[in-house]
């Protein structure tokens, strides 16, 4: 297998902030994810919510630059196919400081909201099923500790990157037991 390159990364626009603050957007985001193709009709119908309100919302996220129109998708001259941008995108570093740091705030605040959400649900699967309940794995809670250097750790954040692009382009699509994986990568040194 070719070894990909990892996806360009920026950091996050005041008008992508200000779209990402939202959690029905990120529940949005999450269907993008899972489905990469997608029309108003079809979030509507998995988040539960009126289609004319989600068309408001995909403008929203379309102008703050988040995703984009794939005509080549479209039935017709009518429909209207979205797809996220190829960009991984941050919430700002020291290198590539965020515009608005109030708004960077909520959105990590937000951002971190849903991570708690996602462990409370795998802890959740792993009381029930770690006496071997099910035969298929969904979730892992794995927690490793080690000493790098900070030039060292980069270099695995990198690589963790890259193996995530590769598992991604490698993907068989049409594979009927393909399933969408959140997966979050938190990680600390001791001086936080």
């Amino acid at each position: 297998m070719a070894e990909q390159e990892e996806r360009p990364s920026r950091t996050m626009t005041t008008a992508m902030l200000k779209a990402y603050a939202n959690p029905l957007r990120r529940d949005m985001m999450r269907v993008f994810a899972r489905r990469e193709f997608v029309r108003a009709a079809d979030i509507a119908e998995e988040l539960g919510q009126p289609a004319n309100k989600i068309s408001f919302h995909l403008r929203v996220m379309a102008d703050a630059g988040l995703i984009v129109e794939a005509p080549e998708k479209a039935r017709d001259g009518r429909d209207r196919v979205w797809t996220p941008i190829k960009e991984s995108l941050n919430v700002g570093s020291p290198g590539h400081p965020v515009a608005d740091a109030a708004l960077g705030n909520v959105v990590i605040a937000a951002l971190a909201e849903d991570h708690q959400k996602l462990l409370q649900r795998v802890v959740a699967y792993a009381v029930e099923n770690m006496a071997g309940g099910e035969a298929s794995e969904h979730g892992t809670l794995a927690i490793h500790n080690l000493r790098l250097t900070g030039s060292e750790y980069e270099e695995l954040a990198k690589s963790l990157s890259r193996l995530i692009s590769e598992a991604e382009a490698a993907h068989d699509r049409s594979a009927p037991d393909s399933r969408f994986w959140q997966i979050d990568i938190v990680a600390a040194d001791e001086t936080i």
